[in-house]
């Protein structure tokens, strides 16, 4: 699968996707989050991703709400520690459309101050939503814990505290500062001529330049790795288990993809599935997961039990990964997991809106997008020694953290 990109003179840069399909998307990644954010800004980053759909220079908030949804398309955002993606899906006659609003947004919006409190409250009610869902806050809470003193562990929605401080000129001050053409890319699937959206960009963005700030990042320091307890009036215990990962450029990123899927994957058969669900019956759900951040990461295993049950599945959560430190795969072992995670990302693929946040991801971070079988070929290459390594060195004992809700 063959991609198209290009760079303006004022840094954008643009990646295309072909795709033979009637739908197409569009939108712009830029690499700003809720890492990006001053002491007293907490949640600004996901705030300014709200505000943006609520007037520009030239557009009432009711003006962008129908301008794609009166011809069948959508209007999507979302906002990460690290990114925020605008974007839109519609039928491929209406690239032109799609593409003015989005640099309209993205260049021109004004935070207008009758809208804010609006949105304040809307994204009140989102996190009064998360406190109420203590399986969902579980994760941002572990992500404290385990960044603590970082921007990397806060909430990504912010707190009541900050919100109710923002105003028109918080949104404009951090867009000046990360929304800036170096810092982002435009990025599109679909069947559209690539020449043609090189054009679009040059003639309406080409000429909007100014420098981004320096930006602040840095890595979080070391946090010796704890249990903590938190008394929640909940009928389930919750469970994370966890420690620190790989950043998205490190290499050994692959093998620990590949032993998170054997662990605690999608798949049914993935090892704590069968172990705590299937053949011990305590839990409905069990699951591990994988975050790479552009300097680090994190490697998690969750779980949501019955409180008398919680220790003996802790237990064998445990001896799952005793094992996986312990015992390398036989060659059998590693052929079948490598073609599960082959055939997962194939069926994956078929997902057009993920395939498509994939690559504005990819060339976003590494001004590069891997091609289905670039990914396959990593995963081939793989071998038991690599597994077992990473293993050793992410889900060691001294290096787990844990928090549980109870």
């Amino acid at each position: 699968m063959y991609y198209y990109s290009h760079t303006l003179s004022n840094g954008l840069r643009i990646v295309h996707l072909p795709v033979d399909s009637p739908v197409s998307y569009c939108g712009f990644a830029v690499n700003a989050g809720t890492r990006d954010e001053e002491g007293s800004e907490f949640g600004l980053a996901h705030f300014v991703e709200h505000m943006i759909f609520k007037g520009t220079k030239k557009r009432k908030a009711w003006h962008i709400l129908n301008r794609m949804e009166n011809v069948g398309g959508e209007l999507n955002a979302y906002t990460t520690k690290e990114e925020t993606f605008i974007y839109s899906i519609f039928m491929e006659e209406h690239f032109g459309r799609a593409f003015e609003l989005l640099a309209d947004l993205v260049f021109c919006s004004q935070f207008p101050q009758q809208e804010i409190e609006k949105e304040v409250d809307v994204i009140l009610d989102e996190i009064n939503s998360y406190e109420d869902s203590p399986s969902e806050l579980i994760f941002d809470e572990f992500e404290n814990f385990i960044f603590e003193g970082h921007a990397l562990g806060h909430n990504i929605l912010g707190d009541e505290k900050s919100l109710l401080s923002f105003n028109s000129e918080s949104g404009r001050s951090f867009m000046k500062r990360f929304y800036a053409p170096e810092n982002m890319i435009f990025f599109s699937m679909g069947r559209i001529d690539f020449k043609k959206i090189v054009r679009l960009a040059e003639n309406a963005l080409a000429d909007i330049s100014f420098p981004m700030v320096n930006r602040n990042r840095k890595a979080p320091e070391f946090v010796a790795p704890t249990e903590r307890r938190i008394h929640k009036d909940t009928h389930q215990a919750h469970v994370l288990i966890g420690s620190r990962a790989y950043s998205m450029f490190d290499e050994k990123r692959f093998p620990l993809f590949l032993l998170n899927n054997l662990l605690g994957g999608p798949g049914m058969n993935n090892r704590l599935n069968l172990s705590l669900r299937e053949k011990n019956g305590l839990v409905y759900n069990v699951e591990s997961n994988v975050t790479s951040y552009t300097d680090t990461g994190l490697a998690t295993i969750y779980f949501g039990t019955d409180p008398k049950n919680m220790e003996k599945a802790i237990r064998l959560v445990n001896k799952e990964l005793t094992k996986i430190r312990d015992v390398k795969l036989s060659t059998s072992q590693l052929t079948i997991a490598k073609k599960q995670v082959i055939g997962q990302l194939g069926v994956s693929s078929d997902n057009r809106e993920g395939l498509f946040l994939g690559l504005g991801k990819s060339f976003l971070h590494y001004n590069h997008y891997d091609t289905l079988p670039e990914v396959f070929h990593r995963v081939e290459k793989l071998t038991a020694e690599d597994i077992l390594a990473v293993a050793n060195e992410i889900f060691a004992p001294e290096q787990l953290f844990c928090l549980i809700y109870q």
